[in-house]
């Protein structure tokens, strides 16, 4: 017989598996959209010192064995700055940029390699994950890592009057040997090491070699990896998406600021808008430091970053009966608490049409309905935007595409009903009415105990 501790233990695991179970099932969406693409993931030095270093290497090879391709780039900052300081060798930096000298070349080259060794290391006995259950690859063998000459170098040269000797920038990408690489099902792993076409070696960064090897390869995705959870608002809040043209503006700031790991952050995201600019889908920043934040930002609604993309709010359409269950549970926590009417899946399903949806990622993240309640009155309803994605204009981007739909089906005027929400409405041009201002089928239904505030607005 079980006592009620015994109870609330099984209750507890219950609960714990059917959000897990949940949670898979959720990303099976996202499971297909990402099989087949291509990423190209920047992992800084200070990630390589990090205590989360292994899960890390758990989920990039997770990643693999679920179908993605993957180019893994390193950085080793921290490193080399340890070995220049112990070898007592010249350790400068001008504007952010090491001052690579031919007589810490060497050093660097050494330091560097060392690195990529022992990553390759990490990736070849794992094959494992951070709990010791191994990771099969998508074919059921030992995950494969290439290396190779993938990148020309040429040298920075002289700037403001500062010669960078051995530091160095990407001249040319050989995309075509790395997608060969990644067609053979091979993780390919490349250092900020690269070589001129006279054989002198030059030291690059990770930043720029990532993000010249994801617009070489038009990739789907640039991911790097950062010690901030994403990028921040002044209030300190985590910003989940944001276009190029802001993600510029913040870069500008950044780089200006007298702080390094401002100044790193700068350099990482003016990496992320070339990129964008350049043709790649979509960039994101996520923090290493935070466990399973890869895995939450690529297969959750939710995410776990911030990620720059020029096309991340234009996904904007008609909702379709495939997209039940996604709004469903958009309007799930809203309809908890009040917000919103209770709907069941046979209703919505009914009434799909009315619906738009904006969608980012496979994932539906807002909704909106119009109904027609006369040739000329239109009712919005079931306006929801996903926690993560608000103070984004989503809510007004939905309002002006169902305003418009309502101005083409020669309504003149739509309503709203609201309990919580009025002063947003009132911004968005809508001004108070009385029931009476309804048309009478819908002053009928009107339900007096949730007391909605009446909005009305001219098309």
């Amino acid at each position: 017989m079980m006592n009620s501790a015994d109870d609330n233990h099984s209750a507890g695991n219950d609960s714990a598996q059917n959000a897990l179970v949940d949670w898979f099932r959720a990303s099976t969406q996202y499971i297909n959209a990402h099989r087949g693409k291509t990423f190209v993931i920047s992992l800084p030095g200070d990630a390589l010192t990090s205590e989360h270093l292994k899960k890390l290497i758990a989920d990039l090879t997770l990643l693999h064995t679920l179908g993605v391709k993957l180019v893994i780039v390193h950085g080793a900052r921290p490193q080399i700055d340890a070995a220049l300081a112990a070898a007592q060798l010249p350790n400068d930096y001008f504007a952010g940029v090491r001052i690579t000298t031919p007589e810490s070349i060497d050093t660097i080259a050494a330091v560097v390699g060392a690195q990529s060794i022992r990553l390759e290391a990490l990736f070849s006995a794992g094959t494992q994950s951070a709990s010791s259950a191994p990771l099969a690859s998508t074919r059921g063998e030992a995950l494969m890592v290439s290396r190779g000459n993938f990148l020309t170098a040429m040298p920075i040269g002289i700037r403001d009057g500062i010669d960078f000797h051995h530091t160095g920038r990407v001249r040319r990408v050989n995309a075509k040997a790395i997608d060969a690489r990644l067609n053979d099902n091979a993780l390919v792993l490349q250092s900020t090491l690269a070589y001129s076409l006279t054989g002198e070696v030059f030291n690059l960064t990770a930043d720029e070699v990532a993000g010249q090897i994801a617009i070489a390869l038009q990739a789907d995705k640039l991911i790097t990896l950062i010690p901030q959870d994403g990028i921040t608002s002044d209030a300190g809040e985590l910003i989940a998406a944001l276009n190029p043209t802001d993600a510029a503006v913040l870069s500008a700031r950044y780089s200006q600021s007298n702080i390094d790991a401002q100044r790193q952050l700068g350099s990482t995201l003016d990496a992320c808008v070339n990129a964008c600019t350049a043709g790649v889908k979509r960039a994101h920043l996520i923090g290493y430091q935070s466990n399973g934040a890869l895995i939450r930002e690529l297969f959750t609604r939710a995410g776990a970053g911030s990620l720059i993309s020029d096309d991340s709010l234009d996904s904007l359409r008609a909702a379709s009966i495939d997209d039940v269950a996604a709004i469903l549970a958009l309007i799930a926590p809203l309809e908890a608490d009040g917000t919103l009417v209770v709907r069941s899946r046979e209703r919505l399903e009914t009434e799909i049409d009315n619906f738009k949806v904006i969608e980012l990622e496979g994932a539906i993240i807002a909704c909106a309905a119009l109904y027609r309640t006369t040739p000329s009155f239109g009712e919005i309803a079931c306006i929801a935007i996903h926690p993560s994605y608000r103070k984004l204009g989503l809510g007004a981007r939905l309002l002006q595409a169902l305003n418009e739909e309502a101005k083409t089906l020669g309504m003149t005027q739509t309503f709203v009903l609201t309990t919580s929400a009025a002063h947003w409405f009132i911004d968005q041009g809508f001004v108070e009415g009385a029931l009476s201002d309804l048309p009478e089928q819908r002053q009928a239904l009107y339900n007096l105990q949730r007391k909605s505030k009446i909005f009305l607005r001219v098309i």
